[in-house]
């Protein structure tokens, strides 16, 4: 499977730009016939507006749905299409005025009396080559100490998918600090986790050892597309990378916007797991 990684650079807060430049980069990937293109984080919006996100956001992903999705069908290339603010609907009341609406439906669009945003959430959509829409992913942990909580509202469930008969996982940035969450993701037997993040300059560090960490433990390839630029005052760090099972770097990008490809040998996989069985050996019952 050949993976390409979109290191993007988006502008914080201009969701039309944001997808054009997105459509311009993935017609430059295909000409690397990938089987997978992979975007980052939060990329119609940058990570993240603090005026106006729920105005911002897509509404329930339709647009992102719309857009990619042609593109995939188009270039019959599977996509995993990071993650972007999202808006969901919130559930339908038997209303007939704003004062018997609940209190999340009168806050789709504003802040709540906590001041914490309501129905926003960080979602990945995965898309195969027909331009379906197979898997879509809110992101669990929420960046605390950037208060991402006070913008999103945390997604509930691991995301797994098959992508030309491949099965995989997909986690997005924070969660990638939270070993038992990938392990989850990972035991019903995947063979590549997507990463995608918004991941900081200043701990460029951590992201290659987390993700080196993550494939040695599950045995899996690790597939990471970082952004880059620049949103306030935090510098976005690149070092998007694609990783073996045995935590080797296949390949990896710098600090600047580029395209990262590389192919995933597979049928590696078994031969690594039967010489360290480690999903045989752990003591679930003890932890």
């Amino acid at each position: 499977m050949k993976i390409s990684c979109i290191q993007m650079n988006m502008k914080l807060g201009d969701r039309e730009y944001n997808f054009a430049h997105a459509d311009e980069l993935i017609a430059q990937a295909v000409k690397a016939t990938p089987d997978v293109i992979v975007l980052p984080e939060t990329w119609n919006t940058g990570f993240f507006p603090r005026e106006r996100l729920a105005e911002m956001a897509d509404s329930d992903a339709a647009e992102t749905i719309r857009r990619i999705g042609a593109l995939a069908k188009e270039y019959q290339v599977n996509i995993v299409a990071g993650s972007i603010a999202n808006r969901k609907a919130a559930k339908e009341k038997n209303a007939t005025n704003a004062s018997e609406k609940s209190t999340d439906e009168r806050n789709v669009a504003g802040k709540c009396a906590d001041g914490k945003t309501r129905n926003v959430y960080n979602t990945a959509c995965v898309f195969d080559r027909c331009g379906n829409c197979i898997a879509t992913y809110d992101k669990v942990h929420l960046f605390s100490p950037m208060r991402e909580g006070d913008a999103f509202t945390a997604g509930e469930r691991i995301c797994q998918f098959t992508l030309d008969g491949i099965p995989c996982g997909l986690i997005i940035c924070y969660d990638l600090r939270f070993p038992e969450w990938v392990r989850k993701t990972a035991l019903p037997g995947i063979d590549i986790l997507f990463v995608v993040s918004q991941w900081p300059a200043a701990r460029a560090s951590h992201l290659l050892a987390l993700t080196t960490a993550r494939a040695i433990e599950n045995q899996t390839f690790v597939a990471c597309c970082n952004s880059c630029g620049m949103a306030y005052d935090t510098v976005y760090g690149g070092s998007s990378a694609i990783l073996d099972p045995l935590g080797e770097t296949i390949t990896s990008a710098g600090a600047e916007e580029m395209i990262l490809t590389a192919d995933c040998d597979f049928s590696q996989i078994e031969a690594i797991r039967r010489s360290i069985p480690i999903f045989h050996d752990r003591r679930p019952e003890l932890y």
